[in-house]
C-alpha cells in the first residue's frame, strides 16, 4: 500500500463515513491537534522519562488513538464516536492522585522546564489544552456532536501532563522553577 493517495491534493479530506471536507475545518483541525498531541508526546518519551513515566505516556498515545478515532467519526451514531469511555479521564485520576504523592503542593507559579523529558511533557501539556479548547469549540458549532467524556479526557490529561512533568523533573533532581513576576 502506497502512502501516497493524491486523494488529498485539493485541500480535502475524509472523515469516517461521512464523505470528504476541507483540510481547515474545525473537525479535521482538532483531531489534527490530537494528532500533533500524539506526535509531542512521543518526542518527550523519546527525550527518556523515567520507566514508570514512560508507561504511563505510551498508554496516554494509545488512548490518543482512540480520541482521533472518536473525533473522526462525526456520526453521534457511529462506531467510533463514542470510543472514549470515562474510564480513560478516571485512569488520570488515579495516575494523578498517585503522583502528587511524590510532590510538595504547589503555592506559586512555576516556569515550564527542567528536564528534557519534563520540558517536553509541559509542552505536550500545552498542545494538550490547544486541542481541548478546539474540541470544546466544535461541540458548541451547530449540528456537531462531540462525546462529553472525550472533552473531559483531555481536560484531566493536561492536568496529568503537568504533574507528570514536575515529577519527572523531581525524579531527575531538578527543581520546579518558581515564577518571579509581578
Amino acid at each position: 500500500m502506497k502512502i501516497y493517495t493524491k486523494t488529498g491534493d485539493a485541500g480535502m479530506t475524509g472523515l469516517l463515513g461521512a464523505g470528504r471536507f476541507a483540510k481547515d475545518e474545525p473537525r479535521i483541525e482538532a483531531y489534527g491537534t490530537v494528532d500533533e498531541l500524539n506526535a509531542a508526546i512521543g518526542v518527550a518519551r523519546a527525550a527518556g522519562p523515567d520507566a514508570e513515566a514512560d508507561i504511563m505516556l505510551t498508554r496516554v498515545q494509545n488512548d490518543l488513538f482512540t480520541v482521533g478515532s472518536a473525533l473522526a467519526d462525526p456520526n453521534p451514531e457511529g462506531r467510533f464516536h463514542g470510543a472514549v469511555s470515562p474510564d480513560l479521564a478516571t485512569q488520570l485520576e488515579v495516575w494523578i492522585d498517585d503522583l502528587e504523592t511524590e510532590m510538595t503542593p504547589l503555592t506559586q507559579f512555576i516556569l515550564p522546564g527542567g528536564t528534557n523529558a519534563g520540558a517536553l511533557i509541559h509542552l505536550s501539556r500545552t498542545v494538550c489544552r490547544r486541542a481541548e479548547r478546539l474540541v470544546v469549540g466544535l461541540g458548541r458549532r451547530p449540528g456537531e456532536s462531540v462525546p462529553a467524556p472525550l472533552v473531559i479526557y483531555l481536560n484531566r490529561l493536561s492536568d496529568f501532563l503537568f504533574v507528570l512533568a514536575r515529577v519527572v523533573n523531581h525524579r531527575a533532581g531538578v527543581a520546579d522553577t518558581p515564577w518571579s513576576g509581578l
